[in-house]
């Protein structure tokens, strides 16, 4: 069950990204004031002991900085420049609250996009800022407007586009390598463990035929001792045997005159 801190902190993110998504003007203080609070009941968060799971804390920590970077691209004086830094803005992937069918942040993110493109086109176009920002008072411009400029709108929409295409495919392809990654290091310690226990088997193997060998050795000096003794022993009796037979032998058949 969610602590105090944590359902505090879902409604101020709640809060946070309701007011991004809405138009706000220079004299807006309250998101920025909101992000900083955000931060700190994040931090809190992190060292409290009922505490959500890693997975969770790390969802928590993307959108807030999503919202942190939010409000730094938008201090940027260049709608080129902004546009740059919402490319990098990496939105929430699971909604905040349970009535969201997509999360907010990446609301805020589209929204954003568009309105940095719409600079950077009323930028170039030589306009300035208009501030209608909807797509249908867009069209009627772009209709209104003579045809080689509707050309520049028109491949100026195609560069972003393709540049966004470009880092959506080198997004995709670094997760595929870290996916690879994941699953070569996987393979290379199920691999290192299994050599480490073949490994101790073989020294176990190794430590027990040494045992082994070690008795016999001990055994076969042990009968060696004792064949040595008998054999000694032989040839005594036999020596023996052999001076008394002498002496019978010389009694028995004296010495002939």
């Amino acid at each position: 069950m969610a602590s105090r801190l944590e359902i505090n902190f879902v409604r101020l993110l709640s809060r946070c990204e309701s007011i991004a998504s809405e138009k706000r003007g220079e004299a807006e203080w309250r998101l920025e004031k909101y992000v900083s609070a955000l931060e700190e009941m994040l931090v809190a968060l992190r060292k409290n002991s009922s505490k959500p799971t890693s997975e969770v804390l790390t969802e928590y920590t993307r959108k807030v900085d999503f919202l942190k970077g939010l409000l730094e691209a938008e201090k940027l004086s260049s709608p080129t420049e902004k546009a740059l830094a919402n490319q990098f803005l990496a939105p929430g992937r699971t909604p905040t609250i349970a009535n969201e069918r997509m999360p907010a942040t990446k609301t805020v993110h589209l929204q954003t996009k568009a309105r940095c493109t719409g600079e950077m086109r009323d930028e170039l176009l030589g306009k300035g800022l208009s501030g209608k920002g909807s797509l249908d008072g867009d069209l009627r411009n772009r209709r209104c407007l003579p045809l080689d400029e509707r050309q520049s709108a028109a491949e100026l929409d195609a560069v972003l586009q393709h540049h966004h295409n470009l880092q959506e495919k080198l997004a995709e392809d670094m997760l595929s390598l870290a996916k690879n990654l994941k699953s070569n290091t996987l393979a290379a310690q199920n691999i290192i463990k299994q050599d480490n226990q073949t490994l101790s088997q073989s020294m176990r193997q190794a430590d027990l035929n040494f045992e082994k060998l070690k008795t016999e050795a001990e055994r076969l000096e042990q009968h060696t001792k004792k064949s040595v003794n008998w054999l000694l022993w032989l040839m005594l009796i036999l020596v023996s045997f052999t001076f008394i037979s002498m002496i019978l032998f010389i009694r028995i058949f004296p010495r002939l005159r």
